[in-house]
């Protein structure tokens, strides 16, 4: 994590700014899509700063820089960061939000500049209104990226992978019955059509993958919904006969770049009135498309932004997604069971030196000869001792540690196989780990053990039950700086909404419901020390209870992930007999549904019979 110059980028960005009489310019991660994560060609904010996490936002005035980020990347971001960069720590007492920095920076009248295509319009409006508020004169938007102007010719070119088709015997619905749902719900809202702009919600409509996006199998696109039509805005190249005869007359294609002029065409020419009503029907948006879609849609007199029909949907995996998720898991496990077998071994039997980047790139080549495997879904985080504490971290050869035997090793890894998306986070230790280590892991997965054992009443969100995985931590007053857990695409991205386990608000506006996959991953972290976190994914299940209070379904979790915990960091005496009953039937599973993977390895079935164990 070296740090990078910028002087000379930020010296042509705000020259730029003068040109367009610009005072402040903001630099999202999103791309224009609001992906989380971006092709390279969208890493504007990376290349303007320096720092490579996957959120933040970089604000540059005519004197000054900052970044704002959150507690997953204060390590890195100051690691990162050159002398010209303020950063702002997200969360913490008395730092302000980016949108407070920018506003209070706006004072004097000041002009703020973003290109409408990379901010949502709510956030938009939000920050026009503190702009104002402070003194500022507006937020200018400014349609011609200064960032890529900066880049130039350097820049990384717009990918443009071929798209594939996703058989039923995957997806489990036909994407004309998916289209047909989402017309009902159209006509529920008397709406004259849904614009769709987030990639995974595209892909899962269509029953298409793509590869646009590293470890995120979507493809750049836009799509509109209307009544009657279908349309994929998208750039033919990508589009096999195979992707064509799939959408059939169903769906029409158009260019990707048709998309802005389309929609203001089609909003100028919708003014259907229904009875009884004095206003127009509008054309539905997500509260997450951005200001470029809104603006060309007529602005707020024609749209409505709400949360996505299609993240709802996609967030409730049917039965075929649900048996794939839970077959895929146990493939994973296996390739996890084996790489830590083999690095245990390298490192205390052969004393051979291996790098953080080495065991990253062996679980890959290991996970790689399952069947149905596709690739990862994220970046490796292979991390050893101190390295363990940054939340993010990312491993770079030439610039990693050798993997230390007598220190805590955190791998968090996943891949994406035509039947699911995979998460796992394993902590481990090789040799004698300390007494704190111990207790940290072991009160981490008390409360890894808490949520998965939760039983709650439908209506209940994620918001709520955050507390279950931190209580045993916050007794000992200790904590983590990230969500507890969030939603996981079925072969799309690992971290999916509108779902998730934390104290985001957004988590309070959407209840978990029968079909929800999700992460259950607490964590606890000594910067300069080491680094514990345990993941497991769970789906949501109803469950059988004596009672039914209110006449509501009761619902609880099933755990998919197949790893066992690491026995040398677990602390028994910490553990209840209720614990200790769930983690010996726990690796009983493990066991039971992974050895048949090992059956001519005895070094890996070694290593498993001795993890699995019970206490």
């Amino acid at each position: 994590m070296e740090t990078v110059n910028t002087t000379e980028r930020l010296a042509r960005l705000r020259q730029l700014m003068k040109d367009r009489k610009v005072d402040i310019y903001i630099v999202p991660s999103e791309d224009s899509h609001q992906s989380e994560y971006i092709a390279p060609c969208d890493a504007r904010r990376e290349y303007i700063c320096g720092f490579s996490g996957s959120a933040g936002t970089a604000v540059v005035t005519l004197e000054k820089a900052s970044l704002s980020t959150d507690g997953r990347y204060f390590n890195q971001a100051e690691k990162q960061l050159d002398s010209n960069w303020e950063l702002l720590k997200q969360g913490l007492q008395d730092v302000p939000t980016w949108q407070e920095w920018t506003a209070d920076q706006s004072e004097g009248g000041k002009i703020v500049g973003v290109d409408p295509s990379v901010i949502t319009a709510p956030d938009a409006r939000k920050l026009a209104e503190k702009i104002k508020k402070k003194g500022g004169s507006e937020l200018k938007p400014v349609k011609e990226n200064l960032i890529d102007l900066v880049w130039g010719d350097a820049q990384p070119r717009r990918p443009s992978e071929k798209v594939r088709v996703l058989g039923v015997e995957y997806s489990g619905k036909k994407f004309e019955e998916k289209l047909e749902d989402l017309r009902k719900e159209l006509e529920k809202r008397k709406s004259l059509g849904f614009v769709v702009s987030m990639l995974d919600e595209i892909a899962w409509l269509y029953n298409l993958r793509g590869n646009d996006i590293p470890y995120n199998p979507v493809f750049f696109s836009y799509a509109v919904v209307t009544p009657k039509a279908a349309t994929l805005y998208i750039d033919g190249s990508k589009l096999s006969s195979a992707v064509k005869s799939h959408l059939g007359d169903v769906v029409t294609i158009r260019p990707y770049d048709a998309i802005f002029e389309d929609i203001n065409i089609l909003s100028s020419e919708s003014t259907q009135v229904d009875e009884g009503s004095t206003s127009p029907r509008k054309f539905l948006v997500s509260t997450r498309a951005s200001w470029a879609l809104n603006q060309s849609l007529g602005g707020e007199e024609k749209v409505e932004e709400v949360r996505s029909p299609i993240g709802d949907a996609k967030a409730i995996k049917n039965e075929t997604e649900l048996e794939g998720m839970r077959a895929c898991h146990i493939r994973d496990g296996a390739a996890l069971i084996e790489y830590f077998a083999w690095l245990e071994d390298q490192l205390i039997n052969k004393s051979a030196k291996i790098d953080e980047v080495d065991g990253a790139d062996k679980l890959e080549a290991i996970r790689s000869k399952h069947e149905r495997f596709v690739g990862l879904s994220f970046d490796t985080i292979s991390s050893t001792g101190p390295n363990a504490a940054v939340i993010h971290y990312k491993p770079e050869k030439g610039n990693c540690s050798i993997i230390d035997p007598k220190a805590v090793y955190l791998c968090d890894s996943g891949a994406q196989f035509l039947d699911g998306t995979t998460d796992t986070t394993r902590t481990l230790h090789f040799g004698e780990p300390t007494e704190m280590e111990r207790k940290a892991y072991t009160l981490v997965l008390k409360g890894n053990i808490a949520l998965e054992r939760a039983v709650f009443p439908k209506g209940t969100s994620g918001f709520a039950l955050d507390t279950l995985a931190r209580q045993f931590l916050w007794a000992e007053g200790m904590d983590y700086r990230h969500g507890t857990g969030h939603g996981v695409g079925s072969f799309l991205n690992v971290h999916e909404g509108p779902i998730g386990i934390g104290t985001r608000v957004q988590y309070s506006e959407v209840s978990l419901s029968v079909g929800n996959v999700i992460s259950d991953e607490p964590g606890y972290y000594e910067d300069g020390n080491f680094g514990i976190r345990i993941e497991n994914i769970i789906m949501v299940k109803e469950i059988e209870t004596k009672h039914k209070f209110g006449d509501k379904p009761y619902l609880g979790f099933e755990h998919v992930t197949m790893v066992p915990m690491c026995r040398k960091l677990v602390d028994a005496e910490l553990l209840t007999p209720q614990e200790k009953t769930w983690l010996n039937q726990y690796h009983a599973e493990i066991l039971q549904k992974t050895q048949h993977f090992f059956k001519d390895d005895s070094l890996t079935i070694e290593w498993l019979k001795r993890e699995t164990q019970p206490y």
